[in-house]
């Protein structure tokens, strides 16, 4: 398995780039949001990759950090999504965007993204759910370190985990919406506007 690369950047073309290894070239495709994150050509550049072994072809698929490489993997594991889909996925959203949607099961969201029809949305949230992290603003982390949960964010968690719905927790903290105000704050003026409501 071809897990990361490092060399210089010969050509990139989306959805293609080509970038040299000891003096071989190695034709790796990649999503948007790599792309922008790459160097200029003939600087040296450096890819977490993913071999797909098929019977008629070895592709090789790049990312600039493991994060969005883990999500990759994830997205093909999804059944009716292959590597072409899942990579038109992360050209259209990052993986904090995903994570999102995922925990809010907003699939119109995730409908919005092109190739994604009704039913592969719900197919998304339902076999990604399990998968992704439990905050959403921690997903990209490229150094390994998750930002900080906000009070707003502990808050939904901590409706969720009382039984509200992820969209209809995040509905009731819109509501309450206030940065000044902590977790524990928002969570008891959630619950009294849903008494009141």
């Amino acid at each position: 398995m071809i897990g990361r690369l490092r060399g210089t950047l010969l050509n990139k073309q989306p959805p293609t780039l080509l970038i040299e290894v000891g003096g071989i070239g190695y034709d790796v495709e990649a999503p948007l949001s790599t792309f922008a994150v790459l160097p200029a050509v003939n600087q040296e550049a450096i890819l977490h990759t993913h071999l797909a072994v098929r019977e008629d072809a070895q592709v090789l698929y790049g990312f600039a950090t493991l994060a969005e490489r883990d999500l990759f993997r994830d997205l093909i594991k999804v059944s009716g999504i292959g590597a072409k889909l899942a990579l038109t996925i992360l050209s259209g959203t990052d993986a904090d965007e995903l994570a999102r949607c995922v925990h809010d099961d907003d699939v119109a969201a995730l409908t919005r993204l092109p190739g994604i029809g009704r039913k592969t949305a719900q197919r998304l949230l339902v076999e990604l759910r399990d998968r992704m992290p439990s905050d959403p603003a921690g997903a990209t982390g490229g150094d390994g370190a998750g930002r900080p949960q906000s009070p707003e964010n502990d808050a939904r968690e901590a409706l969720i985990s009382l039984g509200f719905k992820p969209d209809d927790a995040a509905r009731r903290l819109r509501e309450v919406a206030d940065p000044s105000l902590s977790a524990e704050e928002l969570i008891r003026r959630a619950l009294q506007a849903t008494v009141r409501g």
